[in-house]
């Protein structure tokens, strides 16, 4: 099931066409997540959305507006977590 970046208190920070840019990254961080062959723990997913979502969202308050380094910028957050996951 796919279900939005929720930004809520951030709305005031960006306005619509950054958050067509936010969400997009985003969205495009977590198919990259799920097509990577990683799995992680149903107890982590949400954990590893917010990781994204919060490199995403302080990436673009330092101004950065293109969607494939906020992506990219999240993934390598990530990878540096220490969550355990498994491959497939």
């Amino acid at each position: 099931m796919r279900r939005p970046l929720a930004l809520g208190e951030f709305d005031q920070v960006f306005d619509a066409e950054d958050m067509q840019i936010l969400s997009a990254a985003f969205d495009k961080a977590w198919e990259a997540v799920q097509a990577s062959g990683v799995i992680y723990q149903q107890d982590k997913i949400e954990l590893v959305r917010a990781i994204l979502a919060k490199h995403i969202i302080a990436a673009a308050k330092d101004g950065e507006r293109d969607h494939s380094r906020l992506r990219d910028g999240a993934l390598l957050a990530l990878a540096k977590s220490d969550l355990r996951s498994t491959s497939r």
